[in-house]
């Protein structure tokens, strides 16, 4: 079951407020903190914690109910989380110090080999059995809102992006978030916590973007794109999955190749249908047989096909549900204009 509980839907005109509420609650407290960071050099950051759970409410139609972190997120019950990739503070490659967003170069060393930071991630705390039930059981959806760059890699800081993807933890689709979360608690998190004898070991980084989060297939139901976000705001609303949708009929997004390795590729070609290879496979491309991809080399498949779908992903393995994930998103901008 996929479908939200429609007589819990009570916000309407969601579009316009949503709208409203990003230049209200997000983008102009940002402007006035890009202002002030050029003086004080601290970062712009706007925490979407609060933002977030309003944004969760518009997109999805439903209300909170009143009592801040101690109640339900959302009045069906729904876990809202929020992660923004957007203002992070970034650091000198040379002499470590830090560097603000809108610095080209280091006010320290007047170094241009600049790291920026895009690793910000969804937290997860799992501290107990009871807590990884709720989670993964009481718990029917998780809602995860999101804020990034989505030009990031060639420096484009005017243009910002607010998504929203869900997870139902029960369904079928997304039971690879429950296994992975299931494997963090007792492979990782007791493990540490046995080993360390420290009450308080980290908690499940689940990152944007990552093999892990596509495996999950995450069902995207807002997307929307803001351009002049740093002095006269545009927001246009790219995609917007009406709240009373049956998320079934919803699509995930499109699991890269670049998150896959070379094994693990070969693994679903190996194991998948013809007719579910047909569908990844570029249109100059639809004529190769199972035989010939068989034999093909994994950097050719690469060229060949768009992705992995959702149908192809199941052939995928959990990878590293017993490890602490240390993979980090960064960019060097010297590195990037081949300096």
């Amino acid at each position: 079951m996929m479908q939200p509980n429609q007589k819990l839907i009570t916000i309407q005109g969601n579009e316009d407020k949503i709208k409203e509420l990003l230049y209200e609650l997000v983008l102009l407290p940002r402007i006035n903190a890009i202002k002030w960071s050029k003086i004080t050099r601290q970062t712009p950051n706007i925490k979407v914690g609060y933002p977030g759970q309003h944004l969760a409410s518009l997109i999805s139609g439903m209300t909170g109910e009143g009592t801040g972190a101690r109640g339900n997120d959302l009045v069906d019950g729904s876990e809202v989380k929020s992660c923004s990739r957007i203002d992070q503070l970034d650091q000198c490659g040379d002499c470590k110090q830090p560097v603000t967003r809108f610095e080209t170069q280091c006010p320290q060393c007047n170094s241009t080999n600049i790291t920026r930071k895009n690793d910000s991630k969804w937290l997860f705390s799992v501290r107990n059995e009871n807590e990884l039930k709720v989670l993964t059981n009481n718990v029917d959806r998780i809602l995860l809102l999101m804020g990034d760059y989505p030009n990031f890699d060639t420096d484009d800081y005017e243009t910002i992006r607010f998504q929203a993807f869900e997870i139902w933890t029960k369904s079928e689709r997304n039971k690879r978030f429950s296994e992975i979360m299931t494997n963090y608690y007792h492979k990782i998190y007791l493990a540490h916590k046995k080993q360390s004898q420290s009450s308080n070991p980290a908690p499940k980084n689940f990152w944007p973007y990552s093999y892990q989060f596509y495996l999950c297939n995450p069902i995207n139901v807002f997307s929307s794109t803001v351009i002049n976000a740093n002095t006269k705001p545009e927001i246009m609303i790219d995609y917007y999955a009406k709240p009373e949708a049956d998320r079934l009929s919803l699509t995930s997004p499109i699991m890269p190749l670049d998150v896959v390795s070379d094994d693990e590729l070969k693994l679903v070609i190996h194991q998948a249908k013809v007719d579910e290879l047909l569908d990844v496979l570029k249109p100059e491309f639809q004529q190769s047989g199972k035989d010939k991809l068989l034999k093909t080399p994994a950097s050719d498949l690469r060229k060949m096909l768009v992705g992995l779908n959702e149908k192809l992903r199941i052939y995928l393995p959990l990878r590293d549900t017993d490890k602490i994930s240390t993979a980090k998103e960064t960019y060097s901008r010297r590195k990037n204009l081949g300096i």
